[in-house]
């Protein structure tokens, strides 16, 4: 059995949206290595309110979905990297 495959791995859609994640916040991470069910903030990336509007720019910017800060979901959508991927595939623009 393979000791370096992680418990829940990305699928190509999250490694893409990890990939971008790295880049515009500068993380010491590779996209690989970002847990697709880790927190986001806190605990997982560490990540805070600054990282959450780099987030939503790039969202809006790349995959046409505007996360507005007044939205109650926030918490949720954004948990971890497959739930944030999970709502930008429900989200996003058909052009994208």
């Amino acid at each position: 059995m393979n000791t370096t495959s992680s418990p829940a791995s990305q699928t190509p859609f999250e490694h893409e949206v990890a990939e971008r994640l790295v880049e515009a916040l500068q993380l010491e991470v590779t996209a690989s290595e970002i847990e697709p069910e880790a927190p986001l903030f806190g605990e997982g990336l560490g990540l805070d309110s600054i990282d959450a509007l780099e987030i939503s720019l790039l969202v809006g910017r790349d995959y046409g979905v505007t996360l507005r800060s007044d939205n109650p979901d926030n918490k949720q959508i954004f948990s971890s990297l497959r739930a944030l991927c999970q709502y930008l595939q429900a989200n996003r623009s058909s052009a994208g």
